[in-house]
């Protein structure tokens, strides 16, 4: 009799100690370590036919570009993922800026090619810059407010 109830002890000790394995690989895995993302913040305000100073997103990630326009009469919001690679061309695929809102996408090295509006008017714009940048652009005759946002 006493030799069974230590084997049961032995035996509900080793049940405890598989719980407490198991729980620990599930707490482990609970607590995998993450990346912090990382952004970068422009503010334009540009006059007509301006574009603003070259933008040089991160090479070889998927970047997520939000951007809004703010001027009274034509705000509106867009956003795309782009990819830059390098000394290549910008590639990208987003959704465009209400009235009208469309799919946007393709890729291109040669300057001024449309990747994203930002404003309800679709006067300005996200283009390739070259073949490693993008620029706002604002095309219409009136000055024009907003901002861009890259995060990856």
């Amino acid at each position: 009799m006493k030799a069974r109830s230590i084997m049961r002890r032995y035996g509900i000790l080793a049940a405890a100690a598989l719980i407490c394995v198991l729980a620990g690989s599930v707490v482990a895995n609970a607590f995998q370590t993450f990346t912090v993302a990382n952004a970068a913040f422009y503010s334009y305000d540009l006059q007509p036919g301006a574009n603003s100073a070259a933008i040089t997103p991160p090479a070889n990630l998927p970047v997520l570009m939000m951007g809004t326009g703010l001027s009274v009469t034509e705000r509106g919001v867009a956003m795309a993922t782009i990819l830059h690679i390098p000394a290549g061309f910008i590639e990208w695929v987003g959704l465009e800026s209400t009235s009208g809102a469309a799919i946007t996408q393709g890729y291109s090295a040669t300057a001024g090619t449309h990747i994203l509006f930002l404003d309800f008017g679709h006067s300005v714009d996200v283009q390739v810059g070259s073949a490693d940048t993008i620029v706002i652009h604002n095309g219409t005759t009136a000055e024009r407010t907003g901002n861009l946002e890259l995060i990856w």
